[in-house]
């Protein structure tokens, strides 16, 4: 997978010129709007870049934005990948790397979730101070390139604390009820059993969903800082548990999200 980065960024030069994004920013469920803040330069369609993998999630777009948030310089993934679309590790993280190689000095990374703790409820903000793993392979998995980052990297503070309190100051400036989460990464793509929800409540998570710790892991063996927010679309914490549709995971995220975008604004402003 590194030998295709060069290609990767060299097409995406091409087509961009100078542009150099100071920020990386993966949109996942809650958090498409954001695009409409952004003062777009230019726009590339996944299956327009070579080496990229194109998402088949029919609400993710799949397209590679760039432009100017809040007067600062961004590279936007409009339409995240998964595992569960039958991705390799290295190829839904492909992306983050490809980033990191265009300049990018911090990811942002937001996703939707179900909780998995009673005090978190639909429609709430969770920001992520740390993870749980279940997920059945590792990004680094493989050849190590000393280049990109060490073989054994540390992940003891996978998320920048500093993003973090500033995250959860803007939420409570703005009246958005957020959490510090623990977040469980899943393979997916069903929901969890309710057996399933009792034991990653067990095990310390507090929401749990099926993306965001891959490019996490990456990121952090590339030593870029990151802050990672969830929209919490569903509570999986009731022993009467009741099915829960796409539509229903959707439209609560929509709901969430000029909360969402709000904070992420205002935090790569800081920054």
């Amino acid at each position: 997978m590194y030998h295709l980065i060069d290609d990767t960024v060299a097409a995406i030069r091409r087509k961009i010129g100078d542009f150099d994004p100071e920020f990386g920013i993966i949109l996942g469920t809650g958090l498409g709007g954001l695009v409409e803040e952004i003062e777009i330069v230019h726009q590339i369609m996944y299956a327009n870049i070579p080496n990229f993998p194109i998402s088949t999630v029919e609400f993710h777009t799949g397209k590679l934005i760039f432009g100017s948030l809040n007067g600062r310089n961004v590279v936007a993934m409009q339409g995240r990948l998964h595992y569960y679309e039958g991705y390799s590790m290295q190829e839904v993280t492909f992306p983050v790397r490809v980033m990191k190689a265009l300049g990018i000095q911090k990811l942002f990374v937001s996703n939707a979730s179900g909780s998995l703790n009673p005090d978190i409820k639909r429609g709430d903000i969770g920001v992520i101070e740390d993870h749980i793993n279940l997920l059945p392979d590792n990004p680094l998995r493989g050849g190590n390139d000393a280049s990109f980052g060490p073989r054994f990297p540390d992940m003891s503070a996978p998320y920048d604390r500093k993003m973090m309190e500033q995250g959860l100051g803007i939420a409570a400036k703005i009246g958005a009820r957020a959490h510090k989460v623990v977040y469980v990464s899943t393979m997916g793509p069903n929901l969890e059993t309710k057996a399933e929800y009792r034991y990653m409540r067990i095990i310390g998570g507090d929401i749990v969903g099926m993306s965001t710790v891959p490019e996490v892991i990456v990121a952090n063996h590339m030593g870029l800082p990151v802050f990672a927010i969830s929209v919490i679309t569903d509570e999986g914490f009731h022993s009467d548990l009741k099915p829960v549709s796409l539509h229903d995971i959707v439209r609560v995220a929509a709901e969430a999200e000029p909360k969402m975008t709000s904070i992420l604004k205002e935090l790569i402003a800081m920054q």
